[in-house]
């Protein structure tokens, strides 16, 4: 800082220089507050001093609260969008489940129906085929033969097959011949059979109680039909001698 220039300044001691430099200061310091436009040494600015008036925002603020604004709206349309998009995968997903749920219980269905069609046609060719096999057996049953000698022997040979009686045709015929000649209603009065009260009757002599013990089911009970009469011998003939071809005689 220069000195002041004092005349005499140059005389004054130290004490008295520093004393005299620091009332210039002071000086200046008052003129300089004393300018300053309104000054009041005693006032002081406080922020109830300020005018209450709405503070303005700036481009650059406005602009930050019109994006934020516009942040926020595509927030919550994308967060709508979302919600929509879960609750149709979800009524997709339930739809798809439904679906399957009737595909299947639909291919049960049919599965079973198909089933039942099986179980019915192959109950109904079952049907045809015993009802077939009641044909044959009534047909067989049925199965007429000639009223002589030749058609008696016949029928009583199928049913001698059916029961497992042993027999042919030619030993059966011959016996025939041996003991009535062929007359069914043929019967003997004078042997010892009918001495005892029991003669032998029909196309191959058979006394009653040999034709009551080996009658054959299905057959008549009457000694004289020649059906009847001819198993009841050859059953009895099976027993005894193994076959009525085995006979060559009075048995």
């Amino acid at each position: 800082m220069p000195l002041p220039n004092i005349p005499g300044y140059n005389r004054l001691t130290k004490t008295h220089k520093y004393s005299a430099a620091g009332i210039a200061a002071a000086g200046a310091a008052a003129i300089a507050f004393a300018v300053v436009p309104g000054g009041d040494a005693g006032a002081k600015t406080t922020a109830q001093d300020l005018p209450n008036k709405p503070v303005a925002l700036t481009s650059q603020q406005a602009d930050a609260q019109a994006h934020h604004e516009v942040l926020t709206k595509q927030s919550a349309l994308a967060a709508k969008q979302a919600k929509e998009e879960a609750a149709k995968k979800a009524a997709a997903k339930k739809a798809a489940a439904e679906a399957a749920a009737k595909k299947a219980a639909d291919e049960a269905a049919a599965k079973k129906a198909a089933e039942a069609k099986a179980a019915k046609e192959r109950d109904t060719k079952q049907a045809a085929s015993r009802s077939a096999t009641r044909i044959e057996t009534v047909a067989a049953q049925k199965k007429t033969y000639p009223d002589n000698l030749d058609g008696w022997i016949r029928e009583s040979l199928d049913i001698m097959k059916q029961k497992g009686i042993p027999g042919s045709y030619q030993g059966i015929h011959r016996n025939i011949i041996r003991e009535s000649g062929g007359d069914p209603r043929a019967i003997n009065n004078w042997d010892i059979n009918a001495r005892n009260g029991v003669p032998s009757k029909g196309l191959l002599q058979v006394i009653a109680p040999t034709f009551q013990t080996y009658h054959v089911d299905g057959t008549s009970w009457d000694p004289y039909d020649p059906v009847a009469n001819i198993t009841a011998a050859c059953n009895y003939a099976a027993a005894r001698y193994g076959s009525m071809d085995n006979v060559n005689g009075p048995y």
